[in-house]
């Protein structure tokens, strides 16, 4: 046996030398940098549990390469060849933990800790076959493989179907099965002799690089995924009216746009509403009363708005219902019910005000026409508004008519 000590002049002339050693160290600090970025990345983002989880696994992992530089420059081989198994495959099941958080999958605790031991005895109870042979080899990288492929199996089936998550599916995929070309490597060209040999192999250098690739890729991926959602969650606070629970105008301008560019048939319908004598409920009874009444009106609409539906409070007291795949009488008889629920809306604090609104409704044909919808059916609002308010007027596409009234629903 090789002492510490006795070993470490061959470590400053072989170790540095040996391309695995490289890439051992190289992955150790990898391992710790991705740690540390996901345990920052777990302040902001929505799935901190996750996130979490991920730096707890890359950190794990990353004590695997240190195990591997000990089994070649330190003795007990074995403890610290079993070690580099189990804090790879801890790492690895942390991961998996992460993902099923992530994806909101439950968590197989029972079986992750069972599976957990049983590699455990089985990489002490294959320890000493001779390396390099078909039972070896396999052996030892199948415990990867299967929780590599289990992830990816728990992306695959998630309600989650983004671009991103279709990439960490694939790449996770090929993760797996790599471990499985590697036993099949270790088989052809061999992974030394004893354990202590396999930071001068061949074999060891190709494993290590390879695996620090796609582990690099899954991690960026993962991150990438969860800078998305921190993204999208800001996206939608910028885009979002706290008063209301709706859509700002930038919110409504993007969602018309998103469902518009989505549409495979027409017509689309859009429906404008002024909240009557707003400055008069302003002055009577203070802005928390104006505020009331909006966030009244908003969860109206919430709840009154079909299925689909893009909802925006686009001024004070100005809202707008997007309608796809909806004919211009259907989103007048909406207006309708809509103006009925406002006589009939509550408003907190102030149970005796009686709110009224104007509507104006308008329909889009064709995609290159929505200025134009938005413009008519703002001109219908003007007419609800001048002909005495707490009334729907439906705007007429056709060029030589301006717009066509409705008879208010008193």
């Amino acid at each position: 046996m090789y002492g510490l000590n006795s070993d470490i002049s061959f470590l400053h002339i072989d170790g540095f030398m040996n391309g695995a050693v490289f890439f051992l160290a190289v992955n150790f600090i990898v391992a710790i940098c991705f740690s540390a970025v996901f345990a920052v990345v777990s302040t902001r983002s929505l799935s901190r549990a996750a996130a979490r989880w991920f730096a707890a696994g890359f950190g794990i992992a990353s004590l695997s390469a240190l195990c591997e530089l000990l089994i070649a420059y330190a003795d007990y081989q074995m403890v610290w060849a079993v070690g580099a198994f189990l804090t790879v495959l801890g790492g690895m099941l942390l991961l998996l933990v992460g993902i099923c958080r992530l994806y909101g999958r439950p968590i197989p605790w029972l079986l992750i800790g069972g599976f957990f031991l049983a590699s455990a005895i089985e990489c002490i109870l294959i320890y000493p076959l001779q390396r390099g042979t078909p039972l070896q080899a396999f052996a030892y990288q199948t415990p990867f493989a299967l929780v590599i492929l289990a992830s990816s199996v728990v992306v695959l089936f998630s309600a989650r179907r983004l671009p991103i998550d279709r990439g960490l599916f694939v790449l996770l995929l090929v993760t797996g099965l790599h471990f499985f070309a590697k036993a099949g490597l270790a088989v052809l060209v061999g992974a030394g002799s004893i354990a202590r040999d396999y930071v001068h192999t061949n074999y060891a250098l190709i494993s290590q690089s390879a695996t620090a690739v796609l582990m690099v890729s899954v991690g960026l991926t993962l991150l990438s995924v969860l800078v998305l959602e921190i993204m999208a969650d800001e996206r939608s606070a910028s885009e979002m009216d706290a008063l209301s629970g709706i859509a700002n105008r930038r919110g409504f301008e993007r969602g018309v746009k998103a469902a518009i560019a989505a549409a495979s048939s027409y017509p689309h319908a859009v429906v404008l509403c002024d909240l009557d004598h707003f400055k008069r409920i302003n002055d009577t009874f203070g802005h928390h009363g104006g505020d009331a009444v909006i966030e009244s009106f908003g969860a109206l609409l919430r709840s009154s708005a079909p299925s689909g539906a893009i909802l925006g409070r686009i001024g004070g007291e100005e809202f707008a219902v997007f309608l796809p795949k909806t004919t211009v009488e259907v989103a007048a008889l909406f207006a309708q019910a809509l103006r009925a629920g406002t006589m009939t809306m509550s408003v907190a604090g102030i149970p005796s005000l009686n709110v009224t609104g104007s509507f104006g409704v308008a329909h889009l044909t064709a995609p290159d026409q929505s200025e134009q919808m938005f413009r008519q059916a703002d001109m219908a609002l003007y007419e609800a508004k001048r002909s005495g308010r707490n009334c729907v007027r439906q705007a007429n596409q056709d060029p030589h008519v301006r717009h066509v009234h409705l008879r208010p629903i008193k």
